[in-house]
């Protein structure tokens, strides 16, 4: 075996090489499917849903299989990878593994995948020419990743060392949950992408093996961790010419990341990082593709809560919120309730965890209310939205006797809206907003009834 296992290092054998050998020594035994669930159940490598007839698998013991198979990245990686190498490149690779001549240029890369090549030794040797120095092969990775893969300052000054950074660079990705477009922009991609290419809906189903007839849906592509740029790595370059000629995305420069701006549909990514906004977090926020001044971020806040609360039915009143607003006193939301009474919202974003600041906010509330019921108007309620609160600023609150203030988190709004989305509701039944601290299960459960 170790014979066998020095000979497929040096001579840089795929998998399927690999597994050709061991299995010309020692057959295949063939077993029930059944039997082979049970033992990878008893194993914990998966769990089997017997009503459902489902099988379910962990992404962590996905990374762990892929490593046990000595695959240093996932498939749709390699894809991305081999699919911005020239042509000449991928038949060098397909000579070496023996992949047939005859097949299209998309086929050779998907039997190269298939195959089981090693991403690692894939970029040692493989896509260099034959008498390339160490410098030359360097540069030529420093190429692909910057100007193919759009991947900027590629750690390490050993080819080694860049191979392990662009690794590193993919399973994190693997493991971010942020998809760089908003959901609602990866469903509109998703459809108008059916619509251009038909056949695309059968190609996802094989090259991820999903059962499910129609695969074209956002959740249940992320459910497989199958995010946006991984659908548009599929796409064939004539299919892809002719979708971004159809839904007039712009065509001067690289194509997926034209495709991906198109879609990003901005308010609704910002309502996704709504309590990132709150909590003031740029860096996150940065990560997730939107770009903002720290100096933006109060005015975003106070826009987005504006937003929730016009999709959850209120009548949010400006006309009446600036008549009342004087130099001193700029309530941020007025909701103006069908029998004349209103609603004040006040918005705060706080890079501190547990807003703290009862005193000088319970002042800024009470004028707000002088100057409203100055004008014969009823302030029914007053709402305060922060990423969180500490537990002074919750007592004083409870202490508090003539504001009628509710706290309400970023994070808890944030979920309400989620779920009153999906409610019979077409208006927000606001007399559940009656708790000093709201609590969103109490409101989820109820609109759910």
């Amino acid at each position: 075996m170790s014979i066998i296992v020095t000979l497929s290092n040096e001579l840089e054998l795929s998998q399927e090489e690999i597994k050709l050998i061991n299995y010309s020594i020692l057959p295949i035994k063939k077993a029930d499917v059944m039997e082979v669930i049970t033992n990878l159940k008893n194993i914990g490598v998966i769990f089997y849903s017997k009503k459902e007839n489902t099988l379910f698998v962990a992404d962590e013991m996905v990374r762990l299989l892929r490593k046990l198979r000595k695959k240093e990245v996932a498939d749709k990686y390699l894809r991305r990878t081999l699919r911005v190498l020239r042509e000449p490149i991928i038949n060098q690779v397909s000579r070496k593994h023996s992949i047939d001549k005859s097949l299209t240029h998309l086929d050779k890369i998907e039997e190269i995948i298939n195959e089981g090549v090693s991403f690692r030794s894939l970029l040692m040797n493989d896509i260099y020419k034959k008498d390339s120095n160490l410098t030359e092969k360097k540069r030529a990775l420093n190429e692909l990743c910057e100007k193919k893969l759009n991947i900027e300052n590629l750690r390490g000054s050993t080819l080694d060392d860049k191979i392990e950074s662009l690794i590193e660079y993919f399973e994190n990705i693997e493991k971010d949950e942020n998809i760089q477009i908003s959901l609602d922009g990866f469903e509109k991609m998703l459809f108008e992408l059916n619509e251009s290419i038909p056949k695309l809906n059968k190609e996802i189903r094989s090259q991820f093996e999903i059962q499910d007839e129609f695969v074209l849906n956002a959740d249940l592509l992320l459910d497989y961790n199958i995010k946006p740029r991984d659908i548009l790595d599929l796409v064939g370059k004539d299919d892809f010419k002719n979708f971004i000629l159809t839904n007039g995305i712009k065509q001067r420069g690289d194509d997926i990341l034209n495709t991906l701006e198109n879609y990003k549909d901005a308010e609704n990514l910002y309502l996704e990082n709504y309590e990132k906004v709150a909590y003031r977090d740029l860096k996150t926020l940065k990560e997730n593709g939107i770009l903002v001044k720290e100096s933006e971020l109060g005015i975003k806040f106070e826009d987005l809560t504006k937003k929730i609360f016009i999709e959850l039915g209120f009548n949010v009143d400006e006309e009446l919120r600036k008549s009342l607003n004087t130099k001193k006193d700029l309530i941020d939301i007025l909701l103006h309730l069908d029998n004349g009474d209103v609603i004040i919202i006040e918005c705060k974003t706080s890079k501190e965890r547990g807003y703290d600041k009862f005193s000088s906010v319970s002042r800024q509330l009470k004028s707000y209310k002088d100057v409203t019921e100055k004008n014969n108007i009823r302030v029914s309620k007053i709402l305060l939205v922060a990423p969180e609160f500490s537990d002074d600023f919750i007592t004083d609150c409870e202490m508090n006797m003539e504001l009628n203030l509710s706290l309400i988190t970023a994070s808890a709004l944030s979920k309400i809206f989620e779920a009153f989305k999906t409610s019979k509701y077409t208006e927000f039944p606001h007399v559940l907003f009656r708790d000093i601290v709201i609590n969103e299960d109490r409101i989820i459960k109820a609109l759910s009834k």
